[in-house]
């Protein structure tokens, strides 16, 4: 008889971490499509509105600290559940909001809710894919975040001009409830799936050799404050601080750059911001899939993702010429190149975490890193805030936007330097009990 051909059920988990993936970000995207609505409502200065924003950064970063271990330790299927449903009911609670200082109180929660994303997702993979599929398959849930944007802005604009800002909220925030129906249904890790045989499953622990020291850790609890003794958690902090805030600066901020600067229309469907975030679909599985053909043509795996990643930044250089567009579709094409490296740049960053740290505490050190990206996400804001007020003042609102795209451009030659001199001779970690 013939070897048994392997079942492939992992892509249905790749399946459905991309749905939830483009459920939170379609959640967390709603805000910065209504907020020329919103500012009209609540009379809102930019501050107001950077307050608010980092409302949901300051909740998303304590609550990637800690929801990290939470799911190493609960499991991915109970935690992932725990956190969406958090999400989906902050998000739906926006239209019950009455001020400013509500919508910081609901931000807060919907940051905390979400914060369980990435982790579990991130560990989801580590369980279910070998290294050399690892950063495509990160590269094809993460690309949910771009989906996720690619919807909202044909979706709310819709909503809002049949029903009114509030069922905007409430229609978003409920299709989390219909995700959770799936996963229930769908989802286990692999050695407990009654749709995977034994050639899948010997096949996603084919890396198992590669990592028998560390073997006899697997069942045991890894000491969370450990991770901090290690230079490679410091280089996914630094390469996530710096870059992140950038990625919450295009979904925050890019409707209202369109609309105040070429006037855009955002109670119509938007083909700039559907455009751009297209693209970046397209450099979230681009990235997932070059470091991987990378690996597959015989480049270490940590060269592999250096090599991938030095490439991503030096796509973003060049959105320091948007300063220089004298019409909508230059800037939009410009941005959309900065914006598809930084989700393939992410697809490449998140997998490092799993190819150095072991399974058990891949949660953990992502959640780490995570919530250094939300530090800067929270801290970015403010000086956001800053500048794009002063130039307002000043008449000129478009040299405000000039001033971050350039931050933009230099961000990720920076991260990647550092990360590099930090993690210059990579390693697998094995911790010790």
């Amino acid at each position: 008889m013939g070897q048994t051909q392997k079942t492939n059920y992992r892509w249905t988990v790749v399946v459905l971490l991309f749905f939830a993936t483009t459920i939170n970000y379609l959640d967390r995207q709603v805000i910065g499509l209504l907020k020329p609505t919103l500012e009209k409502q609540f009379n809102w200065s930019e501050k107001d509105y950077s307050d608010i924003v980092m409302a949901f950064q300051a909740a998303y970063a304590v609550g990637l600290l800690a929801v990290g271990a939470f799911i190493d330790k609960l499991g991915t299927k109970l935690g992932y559940s725990l956190s969406l449903i958090v999400w989906s009911v902050a998000a739906m609670a926006h239209a019950l909001v009455k001020g400013t200082f509500g919508f910081g109180v609901v931000r807060a929660a919907l940051g905390a809710g979400e914060s369980g994303n990435f982790p579990a997702a991130v560990k989801s993979i580590a369980e279910w894919f070998p290294k050399k599929e690892r950063a495509f398959a990160t590269g094809i849930f993460n690309s949910g975040a771009n989906i996720g944007a690619v919807v909202a802005p044909i979706m709310v604009p819709w909503i809002l001009g049949v029903y009114g800002w509030q069922m905007a909220f409430i229609i978003t925030g409920a299709v989390g409830f219909v995700w959770l129906i799936f996963w229930w249904i769908y989802y286990e890790i692999p050695s407990r799936h009654k749709k995977v045989n034994t050639a899948e499953l010997e096949y996603i622990n084919s890396d198992a050799e590669e990592e028998t020291a560390e073997s006899e850790l697997v069942e045991k609890k890894i000491a969370w404050t450990s991770l901090f003794s290690v230079r490679q958690t410091w280089a996914l902090v630094i390469g996530k601080f710096l870059t992140d805030p950038m990625w919450y600066f295009f979904l925050f901020w890019l409707p209202s750059y369109f609309s105040s600067t070429f006037n855009l229309d955002l109670k119509k469907p938007t083909l700039p911001l559907i455009l751009i975030y297209t693209a970046t679909t397209a450099g979230s599985i681009g990235g997932g899939y070059l470091s991987s053909w990378f690996i597959k043509k015989g480049m270490p795996v940590f060269r592999a993702r250096k090599t991938a990643m030095f490439i991503f930044a030096l796509c973003v250089v060049p959105i320091f010429t948007a300063r220089y567009a004298t019409d909508i579709w230059q800037s939009v094409a410009l941005i959309s190149l900065a914006a598809a490296a930084h989700q393939a740049w992410s697809a490449n960053i998140y997998t490092t975490a799993s190819d150095i740290f072991p399974k058990n505490a891949v949660s953990s050190v992502i959640g780490i890193g995570g919530m250094a990206g939300s530090v800067g996400g929270i801290l970015f804001p403010f000086f956001i805030g800053w500048i794009l007020d002063a130039a307002k003042a000043s008449g000129n609102i478009t040299a405000g936007y000039n001033i971050l795209f350039s931050i933009c451009a230099c961000a990720y030659i920076v991260a990647w330097l550092l990360m590099h001199f930090l993690n210059a001779k990579p390693k697998r970690i094995i911790l010790k009990v």
